[in-house]
């Protein structure tokens, strides 16, 4: 049971950064040409990209979610793109969240339709077009930044702070998706969530040139938390942020399971899961990404008890969604009056 990226990508350069440093000027070439010379679709709506520079989870589906939020307040109808990552369906479909099992859209996308349409649809631009249809007038991307398939008027960028850049390195040496330079070129503003003090990261004076807003993640379970023992389980980018939301919320992470990124748990994982917490009389924790993937067991009550925990963003001005969610907006039009 590994997590998704490797864990010296979060270090300070070693042996194997540098080792696959070849690998990384090849991949980085063709990422570099590919954000330089792809030209997007554009539709006739706001698009706002919520992005992050790295691989592994950075906090873009609560910020998604913020954002849906937001623009329902301000009278919007919001329609979210998505590429259902490990989900089998194909072509472009919106999310039903009463019939729509994780298997088939993926986990992210059936926690962001619990608050605004999504498409699912490796092609962003027919899902911003069927979102269209569909009757939404502004379109969020979840995701979709390197790719360059669908023109975003405000592409906001996602670090966790306890993370940065990693190591610095271009994947696979290290997490970046494609060099600093081109990826900064695209980018309209950056949301850094929580705190951190490594030395090792790119400088902070990358983000100079562009507007920086600030968040924290709140955790929230649908039980109480304070003083129990857990065994916790989760399949998602970063583990130890959530085994960390335990602890901050007063609870004790005696065991914990650490699964791929997306893993779909099958019924011997459960039963695993399940009979050690027993022996060792642990009440048993996940996160809500990780409760989608669990729908065909959810209802066993051997899971009954299960404390599922989820998070909101807390932005540091409150206005921050609405603020750029009307630049979105005003640089839709700008591009409409140019067209």
């Amino acid at each position: 049971m590994i997590n998704k990226t490797p864990s010296f990508w979060w270090k300070a350069p070693g042996f194997l950064s540098y080792f696959l440093m070849p690998a990384a000027w090849i991949y980085s070439f063709f990422a570099y040409r590919n954000m330089k010379n792809h030209i997007p679709e554009q539709i006739d709506l706001p698009v706002l990209c919520i992005g992050n520079f790295t691989l592994g989870g950075a906090g873009k589906t609560p910020v998604t979610i913020a954002f849906a939020q937001a623009a329902l307040e301000m009278g919007l109808k919001p329609g979210i793109v998505s590429r259902g990552y490990g989900g089998s369906i194909r072509g472009q479909h919106i999310i039903n969240t009463e019939h729509d099992r994780a298997l088939d859209v993926g986990d992210e996308p059936l926690l962001l339709a619990k608050h605004a349409k999504v498409v699912v649809s490796r092609d962003r631009y027919a899902a911003s077009l069927a979102l269209r249809k569909a009757g939404c007038d502004i379109i969020l991307m979840d995701d979709g930044f390197q790719s360059r398939c669908l023109y975003p008027d405000y592409a906001l960028m996602v670090v966790d702070a306890t993370r940065n850049f990693g190591n610095g390195k271009i994947f696979p040496s290290g997490p970046l998706r494609a060099p600093m330079s081109v990826q900064l070129a695209y980018t309209n503003g950056i949301l850094i969530i929580g705190h951190g003090d490594d030395d090792y990261t790119v400088p902070c004076a990358t983000y100079l040139e562009r507007p920086v807003y600030h968040a924290i993640l709140k955790p929230y379970a649908n039980r109480r938390v304070f003083g129990r023992e857990f065994l916790a389980f989760a399949g998602i980018a970063n583990p130890n942020k959530f085994f960390s939301s335990i602890k901050e919320m007063g609870g004790i992470v005696k065991q914990q399971r650490i699964f791929s990124d997306h893993h779909f748990f099958n019924k011997y994982d459960i039963e695993d899961i399940v009979e050690s917490a027993r022996v060792h009389k642990l009440s048993l924790a996940t996160t809500a990404k990780d409760y989608v993937r669990l729908e065909p067991d959810k209802q066993d009550r051997k899971l009954k008890d299960l404390t599922v925990f989820d998070v909101d963003v807390i932005f540091e001005k409150a206005n921050s969604c609405q603020i750029i969610l009307s630049k979105t907006i005003k640089l839709c039009k700008d591009r409409q009056r140019i067209l």
